[in-house]
Protein backbone atom coordinates (compact mmCIF):
# COMPACT_ATOMS: atom_id res chain seq x y z
CA UNK A 1 0.00 0.00 0.00
CA UNK A 2 2.09 3.09 -1.47
CA UNK A 3 1.50 6.23 0.79
CA UNK A 4 -1.40 4.67 2.64
CA UNK A 5 -1.29 3.79 6.67
CA UNK A 6 1.18 1.40 6.81
CA UNK A 7 3.79 3.40 5.07
CA UNK A 8 3.06 7.53 6.11
CA UNK A 9 6.46 9.78 5.47
CA UNK A 10 7.52 10.83 8.62
CA UNK A 11 8.77 14.87 9.88
CA UNK A 12 12.34 15.34 7.83
CA UNK A 13 11.62 13.07 4.73
CA UNK A 14 12.23 9.63 7.06
CA UNK A 15 8.94 6.62 6.41
CA UNK A 16 6.94 4.87 8.95
CA UNK A 17 6.26 2.02 8.93
CA UNK A 18 3.01 1.50 11.58
CA UNK A 19 3.03 -2.33 10.84
CA UNK A 20 6.66 -2.61 12.14
CA UNK A 21 7.09 -3.53 15.89
CA UNK A 22 9.57 -0.76 16.34
CA UNK A 23 7.66 1.81 14.90
CA UNK A 24 6.80 5.16 17.54
CA UNK A 25 3.46 5.24 15.41
CA UNK A 26 2.60 1.97 16.70
CA UNK A 27 2.47 2.75 20.19
CA UNK A 28 0.58 5.60 20.02
CA UNK A 29 -1.77 3.66 18.65
CA UNK A 30 -1.72 0.85 20.93
CA UNK A 31 -2.26 3.51 23.59
CA UNK A 32 -5.08 5.00 21.83
CA UNK A 33 -6.85 1.59 20.93
CA UNK A 34 -5.93 0.12 24.18
CA UNK A 35 -9.03 -1.35 26.87
CA UNK A 36 -9.15 2.29 28.49
CA UNK A 37 -7.57 4.62 26.00
CA UNK A 38 -10.21 4.83 23.52
CA UNK A 39 -13.00 5.60 26.68
CA UNK A 40 -10.77 8.11 27.80
CA UNK A 41 -10.49 9.83 24.41
CA UNK A 42 -14.12 9.72 24.13
CA UNK A 43 -14.88 10.68 27.88
CA UNK A 44 -13.12 14.01 27.24
CA UNK A 45 -14.74 15.11 23.74
CA UNK A 46 -17.14 17.13 25.54
CA UNK A 47 -15.45 18.79 28.32
CA UNK A 48 -12.09 18.94 30.57
CA UNK A 49 -12.62 16.52 33.79
CA UNK A 50 -11.16 16.20 36.84
CA UNK A 51 -9.37 12.33 38.00
CA UNK A 52 -12.18 11.36 40.23
CA UNK A 53 -15.34 12.71 37.48
CA UNK A 54 -13.23 10.90 34.52
CA UNK A 55 -13.01 7.63 36.70
CA UNK A 56 -17.19 8.34 37.21
CA UNK A 57 -17.82 8.75 33.34
CA UNK A 58 -16.03 5.30 32.20
CA UNK A 59 -17.75 2.79 34.52
CA UNK A 60 -15.69 -0.56 35.05
CA UNK A 61 -12.45 1.22 34.93
CA UNK A 62 -10.12 1.33 38.18
CA UNK A 63 -8.12 4.00 39.59
CA UNK A 64 -4.85 2.27 38.99
CA UNK A 65 -6.11 1.53 34.53
CA UNK A 66 -7.05 4.89 34.58
CA UNK A 67 -3.82 6.11 36.01
CA UNK A 68 -1.85 4.33 33.41
CA UNK A 69 -3.84 5.23 30.93
CA UNK A 70 -3.80 9.02 31.63
CA UNK A 71 0.02 8.90 31.89
CA UNK A 72 0.22 7.01 27.86
CA UNK A 73 -2.05 9.14 26.59
CA UNK A 74 -0.03 12.37 28.58
CA UNK A 75 3.12 11.12 27.37
CA UNK A 76 1.50 10.95 23.79
CA UNK A 77 0.28 14.30 23.60
CA UNK A 78 -3.16 13.30 22.86
CA UNK A 79 -4.08 14.59 26.75
CA UNK A 80 -3.05 17.55 28.97
CA UNK A 81 -3.06 17.50 32.24
CA UNK A 82 -2.99 20.59 35.04
CA UNK A 83 -2.26 20.19 38.54
CA UNK A 84 -3.72 22.98 40.82
CA UNK A 85 -2.03 23.38 43.84
CA UNK A 86 -4.79 22.64 46.64
CA UNK A 87 -5.01 20.60 49.56
CA UNK A 88 -5.32 17.78 48.06
CA UNK A 89 -4.10 18.80 44.54
CA UNK A 90 -7.21 18.73 41.96
CA UNK A 91 -5.59 17.38 38.62
CA UNK A 92 -7.85 18.08 35.39
CA UNK A 93 -7.39 16.40 32.03
CA UNK A 94 -8.44 17.56 28.58
CA UNK A 95 -7.67 16.77 24.69
CA UNK A 96 -4.73 18.25 23.09
CA UNK A 97 -5.49 19.29 19.77
CA UNK A 98 -3.79 16.12 18.47
CA UNK A 99 -5.84 14.39 20.97
CA UNK A 100 -9.28 15.83 19.49
CA UNK A 101 -7.80 15.17 15.65
CA UNK A 102 -7.55 11.66 16.90
CA UNK A 103 -10.96 11.29 18.77
CA UNK A 104 -13.36 12.55 16.08
CA UNK A 105 -13.22 9.68 13.98
CA UNK A 106 -13.69 7.11 17.25
CA UNK A 107 -16.32 9.36 18.36
CA UNK A 108 -18.15 8.55 14.45
CA UNK A 109 -17.38 5.23 14.96
CA UNK A 110 -19.50 5.21 17.91
CA UNK A 111 -22.56 7.12 16.52
CA UNK A 112 -22.32 4.73 13.56
CA UNK A 113 -22.67 1.57 15.88
CA UNK A 114 -25.01 3.08 18.22
CA UNK A 115 -27.20 4.35 15.19
CA UNK A 116 -27.40 0.59 13.61
CA UNK A 117 -27.95 -1.38 16.83
CA UNK A 118 -31.51 -2.30 17.15
CA UNK A 119 -33.55 -0.92 19.62
CA UNK A 120 -34.45 -4.26 22.03
CA UNK A 121 -33.41 -7.85 20.98
CA UNK A 122 -29.21 -7.73 20.97
CA UNK A 123 -29.20 -4.97 22.93
CA UNK A 124 -28.67 -5.37 26.64
CA UNK A 125 -32.14 -4.76 28.50
CA UNK A 126 -30.38 -4.08 31.40
CA UNK A 127 -28.53 -1.15 29.63
CA UNK A 128 -31.57 0.21 28.38
CA UNK A 129 -33.35 -0.25 32.29
CA UNK A 130 -30.91 2.04 33.36
CA UNK A 131 -30.88 4.84 30.56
Amino acid sequence: MVGGLQDREAEGGSRYDVLHTDCPARGVVDHVTSRWGVWVLISLRSNDLRFFELRESIRGISEKMLAQTLRALVQDDLVWRKVEPTTPPQVTYGLTEFGREVSEPLTELFDRITRRLPQSGGVNRRYLADH
